[in-house]
């Protein structure tokens, strides 16, 4: 088998390894700069206070580097495009891969759903009498046309959307920082008054800064995906810690520089940081402060790019997720076919007509089903990390079990086991602190329960239910499958 190209049979076409260090780079930090850092960053201000936002963006920061490095060390030893769905069955139990498979590309599929609804809504403030559907298909044909023609193409497009925003996010922390000691924005520096106005740097106590945990939680998905991207990169064994050592720091410091800036420019009391219209983002009002003409309009665009981004990266991912799951059959064998260029374009056509329905369900019964469908994948991504840190933990202890020695190992995760346990015990406070005010206040909201937690019955269903048929076990440490071909 070449070195560049993986698959299931000589004679079938191949996953194609024409990732480079540069898309995998852009493609994991593109994933987590979005709306979460652009909008979500404002209300976290408003709620917690400048500080009590640092603080809770630094702590799941802190746990996402630890996944990222537990994930790290087996994309860079076993590089495959099923990633944790393949690490979960070989360490833990097939019934748990399979569960996280699906999960997983559930999330995304339901993640398309909600771009093009995004999109649409975008479109819409700059041509508010258009048809929603010329702006729909444009979106569809997009992605689509960047993720049918190879990996590459697709490595490509989202290196220069993930580019547009990490340049949004190095010029907003330039100009924010002039303006914060007066060579911009007029002669007199903002200073650090706006940090300590009322109740800040926190307001609302521990209760406000755990509400905010959630939030940051949402921001840092998407780092996930340099797992995905291990089965089509070139030299993983070089690459993927490459990226590991990279893309968090910069991912940190972009969150916590703009964070810091936004909470010194715009007091947490500005009623504006709580809007989730893109002409008062936190962004657009440092831009407006500063004298920009057309600032919302300029972040709209911007944002256009991040939702084109996401939309593209979901396609990706939920499909070569879906890839591997028919490979390994555990989806119908269908999926598991290749085009001539490495593409699972059957993957891909299922993934997006699901994203297609899901978005049609908007429409029906006041978007009841719609909101249904969002809040069931909204814990898949917390699903997802504690499955990473689960398998990594278990990989460890089966490396060693079966006598080999950490040296063989291309990348290895500092801090074992603290790193995946910390990262597991945090995962598991997020999930259950879900929707926490469901819970206080004399009366139990039923309801707000069964919508903010539906995804994990879920789950446990897929999980239990492949248990059951199969009569699967957790796999021994000595029989693990380290075999990394």
């Amino acid at each position: 088998m070449s070195e560049h190209e993986i698959g299931t049979k000589a004679n079938q076409p191949k996953l194609k390894r024409n990732l480079k260090s540069r898309h995998i780079a852009m493609i994991s930090l593109g994933g987590t700069i979005g709306t979460g850092l652009f909008l979500a960053s404002g209300a976290s201000i408003a709620q917690a206070g400048p500080g009590g936002a640092l603080v809770a963006y630094a702590v799941i920061g802190i746990m996402v580097y630890f996944l990222m490095t537990s994930l790290g060390e087996m994309a860079a030893y076993m590089p495959t495009s099923g990633s944790f769905s393949t690490y979960a069955t070989k360490f833990v139990d097939p019934a748990f891969g399979f569960a996280m498979g699906w999960n997983y590309w559930y999330n995304w599929a339901i993640t398309i759903a909600a771009e093009i609804a995004a999109v649409n809504l975008i479109m819409k403030y700059w041509f508010p009498d258009t048809s929603s559907a010329l702006w729909i298909v444009l979106f569809i044909a997009v992605v689509l046309t960047f993720n049918l023609l190879s990996v590459k193409a697709y490595g490509e497009s989202e290196y220069w959307f993930a580019m547009i925003k990490v340049i949004t996010v190095i010029v907003f922390i330039i100009v924010s920082f002039l303006m914060i000691i007066g060579i911009l924005g007029g002669n007199d520096p903002v200073g650090f008054e706006n940090f300590f106005i009322g109740d800040a740097p926190f307001n609302g106590g521990f209760l406000a800064i755990f509400g905010i945990f959630l939030a940051a939680g949402f921001s840092f998905q998407g780092t996930e995906l340099l797992g995905i991207t291990a089965g089509e990169t070139d030299d993983p064994g070089k690459n993927i810690p490459k990226a590991v050592r990279s893309v968090f720091w910069r991912i940190l410091l972009f969150y916590i520089l703009a964070i810091f800036a936004i909470g010194l420019l715009i007091p947490y009391t500005d009623s504006r940081l709580l809007s989730e219209d893109i002409a008062v983002s936190p962004f657009t009002l440092v831009f407006d402060k500063l004298g920009i003409a057309f600032a919302a309009s300029v972040m709209n665009a911007i944002i256009l790019t991040a939702m084109l981004s996401a939309g593209n990266s979901g396609l990706y991912a939920s499909s070569r997720m879906l890839w591997q799951l028919a490979v390994d059959g555990k989806a119908p064998k269908i999926f598991a076919k290749l085009s001539k260029n490495g593409v699972p374009y059957f993957a891909l056509l299922a993934t997006l007509a699901i994203g297609c329905l899901a978005f049609l369900s908007s429409f029906f019964g006041d978007g009841v089903v719609y909101m249904w469908l969002l809040n069931a994948s909204g814990l898949s991504g917390f699903i997802a990390w504690v499955g990473i840190a689960i398998s990594h933990y278990r990989f460890r202890k089966a490396f060693i079990k079966q006598g080999r020695k950490l040296e063989e190992l291309p990348y290895i995760a500092r801090y074992y086991p603290f790193g995946p346990l910390f990262a597991f015990i945090v995962c598991l406070i997020v999930i259950a602190g879900q929707n926490y005010t469901a819970f206080i206040g004399g009366t139990i909201d039923w309801y707000g329960i069964a919508v903010s937690y539906i995804g994990i019955p879920l789950f446990l269903i897929l999980w239990f239910g492949y248990k059951i048929k199969y009569k699967t076990k957790v796999v021994p440490l000595e029989q693990c499958d380290l075999n990394n071909d």
